[in-house]
């Protein structure tokens, strides 16, 4: 499918000029650094040098006073506490944090994970039945709750007091909590917006520290954990995450607790871990563990104290995450074939419906379908005698805007714009797939049910030196809102033209009018070797990397796409 190159325009040419100047750098450089809303040297110099001194205050989210009191009570009167969190890898990492951090200084402590099937998404009657029978006086949820009105009623007539800790949107009413943290309240002035669920939880333990005389350093500690929550949980690698993301993925290389250090072993990694690693290799390990089983055993594996321990845990939790792939690719497989069979050409969206696939890959095999139909697509299966799916998004489509819209159809959803879920009745399936197409044959272009490679800029590959390397490095961690940059270059000549495992493209790319070349590799663009070999000009959309070789570094062009003039 041809694909669309969607340019970044977004600078200012003098703010540009500036820093060239201010900074010593390249034109393209500084164009680099303005499209990331770095407008000036002190703008640059803190981009470039992350400090954890950057973090905003805690206290300036709405609730914080009250949640830092109330659990800071909870603890002078030994109080039982019961840590709650969702299922998938934001969920329990934030659990393991909050539990991990509270347990060095109190033990009237447990957490608690719904289960998938049974209790399905959020705060569950079952879970406030627990803490009612197991004497809890107050519950943390954490990366769920800001919808849970009727559970957070019922625990406030069973006198249980909830924090809520969560950073999905809100609906028009709060629940009834003793404190509800979510820097996406509207009421909430907090700077930063877009932390995950074990951020905000994060920021709770910040504001527990700082009213308890207790050193950051020891909450620090659990940075490792954080940034794989950033890095999973897909959420702007700006501002605070950014800065969050950048020192826990230096703990997570360097000094990470037992079970990460169990999974990055696992996933045989050699290189550095970068957020996109941690989302391809530690993320769906730990999420497996919530999709076939039960998620507690991924928290148990992330508070693990000894490699023995850790290592144990970890091969339980890849076992399952094996047995995820095979549902997945098995899944996948029958849910294209579906589509081809339904020849529904000119559909603007897929919805598929089978009532026994397995409810814990459904969201994945809905990111598979798009890969090769290019549309918005809601999988549902059944569960509990209800139906219940996952949606997933293209670029620039707001998914859960369009599910808003068949509300009148549906128990329960919730989401955000790339991703959402869904429940149902059984009798509702049809009806649902009707109205969703139609909703989303209203609203989507035909520009976005085309894939797209966001460019940055245009430069030549004379441009491509050490330094220039050096310098776009430094702008990592790379992901949503800070990608790694994609640059074209026109005028491209292929020499050397290899085809690696039948599907691979690999040649020397070389620009008219320079002597520069670099190796260049584009995996799954194997169909363009002729083209490429035939000796037309190309322009090329690609990353550049740092390339090791028996102990050899160097720059190679990582190629996402191919336009021949």
């Amino acid at each position: 499918m041809q694909k669309r190159w969607l340019f970044d325009d977004g600078f200012d040419t003098t703010e540009v000029e500036v820093l060239q100047e201010q900074l010593n750098v390249s034109e393209s450089i500084a164009q680099l650094l303005n499209q990331r809303g770095i407008h000036t040297f002190d703008e640059a110099r803190d981009f470039f040098r992350p400090s954890l001194d950057q973090l905003h205050d805690p206290f300036l989210m709405k609730d914080m006073d009250k949640a830092v009191n109330r659990l800071s009570e909870a603890i002078a009167n030994e109080e039982k506490i019961l840590i709650y969190g969702d299922y998938d890898v934001d969920g329990t990492t934030s659990v393991a944090t909050f539990y991990g951090f509270l347990e060095k200084f109190y033990t009237n402590l447990a957490f608690y994970i719904p289960d998938r099937y049974k209790e399905g998404y959020g705060v569950s009657e079952a879970g406030i039945q627990y803490a009612n029978d197991n004497g809890f006086s107050l519950i943390v949820t954490l990366d769920c709750g800001i919808k849970a009105i009727d559970r957070v009623q019922d625990a406030n007539h069973l006198g249980i007091d909830v924090i809520i800790c969560d950073h999905h949107m809100p609906g028009d009413t709060l629940p009834p909590a003793i404190a509800v943290l979510d820097p996406k309240r509207k009421d909430c002035k907090y700077p930063y917006k877009e932390l995950s669920g074990c951020g905000v939880g994060f920021k709770l333990l910040q504001g527990f520290s700082i009213q308890n005389g207790i050193e950051l350093n020891e909450l620090y500690d659990f940075l490792d954990l954080l940034s794989v929550s950033i890095a999973s949980d897909i959420v702007p690698i700006t501002g605070e995450n950014r800065v969050m993301a950048f020192f826990g993925l230096k703990k997570l290389n360097k000094s990470p607790r037992p079970g990460l250090q169990a999974l990055v072993d696992l996933c045989k990694n050699r290189n550095a871990l970068t957020i996109s690693s941690v989302v391809f290799g530690i993320g769906p390990r730990i999420n497996a563990a919530g999709r076939m089983k039960h998620a507690a055993a991924a928290v148990e594996l992330l508070l693990s104290k000894t490699k023995e321990e850790a290592e144990e845990l970890a091969a339980s939790v890849n076992d399952q995450n094996d047995k995820r792939r095979d549902f997945d690719s098995s899944i996948t497989e029958e849910a294209i074939q579906m589509i081809i069979n339904e020849d529904a050409h000119d559909a603007k969206s897929t919805v598929l419906y089978k009532n026994d696939w397995h409810k814990g890959v459904i969201g994945i095999v809905a990111s598979r379908c798009i890969e090769k139909f290019y549309r918005p697509t809601v999988i549902l299966t059944e569960s509990n005698d209800m139906v219940t799916g996952s949606a997933r998004s293209v670029d620039g489509f707001d998914v859960y805007d369009a599910i808003c819209e068949c509300s009148d159809l549906l128990e329960q959803y919730g989401g955000h714009m790339y991703a959402a879920g869904v429940t149902m009745p059984v009798d509702n399936v049809e009806a649902f797939r009707e109205k969703f197409e139609e909703v989303v044959a209203s609203k989507i272009t035909e520009e976005q049910l085309i894939p797209s490679v966001h460019v940055d800029i245009k430069i030549s590959l004379s441009d491509i030196n050490q330094r220039f390397y050096n310098i776009v490095n430094q702008m990592a961690p790379f992901g949503p809102q800070n990608m790694q940059p994609v640059f074209v270059t026109e005028g491209i000549q292929a020499n050397h033209v290899k085809v690696l495992k039948d599907q691979h493209l690999k040649f020397i790319a070389k620009q008219e009018g320079t002597d520069v070349a670099y190796d260049a590799i584009g995996f799954g663009l194997g169909e363009y070797a002729d083209l490429v070999n035939s000796g037309l000009r190309f322009q090329m959309a690609y990353t550049v990397e740092e390339n090791e070789f028996r102990g050899h570094k160097s720059l190679q062009l990582f190629i996402k796409d191919i336009k021949f003039d």
